[in-house]
């Protein structure tokens, strides 16, 4: 056999050998991923999961004449073990922000401040956990929920 065929040969024999070593690698001796694909996770209280903080910062408007502005983050805890339900997360991220927006923006800035934040939170996760196939949200928190007239 020429000498070209004989390094393309052993060309290809070395590229198998770096992919089924590297599949080999990454099945059995990688990390787990810290939380669904693209989203931040923060360090929740011990023994509780992760904080999922995928939905950031929003600025809604709302429903008056003249629209105040709402700053709302929200957030909630996970547990990134559960895999189907963290994907399922970081695929909902879109719905999370529309329910949001939807819900906080049909109220004037006088309604939601006749609200107890106790109550929002409560619509906004019987909201979330209707759309969720796989597991359910447990708590919401808000680390920022400002009205700005």
């Amino acid at each position: 056999m020429p000498f070209v065929y004989r390094s393309l040969i052993s060309c290809l024999i070395a590229l198998a050998l770096i992919i089924v070593i590297g599949t080999v690698y990454g099945v059995f001796f990688r990390t787990p991923a810290a939380g669904p694909t693209g989203q931040t996770a923060v360090p929740a209280e011990a023994g509780q999961g992760l904080t999922f903080t995928g939905i950031g910062r929003l600025r809604i408007s709302t429903s008056d004449p003249q629209p105040g502005l709402i700053i709302l983050f929200v957030s909630f805890t996970y547990f990134p073990e559960d895999r189907a339900f963290s994907e399922e997360l970081a695929l909902r991220v879109r719905d999370f922000r529309e329910i949001t927006t939807d819900y906080i923006g049909s109220f004037s800035a006088a309604e939601l401040q006749n609200r107890s934040e106790e109550e929002i939170k409560a619509e906004l996760l019987r909201r979330f956990n209707a759309v969720l196939r796989l597991g359910k949200i447990e708590t919401l928190f808000f680390s920022d929920f400002m009205i700005v007239v």
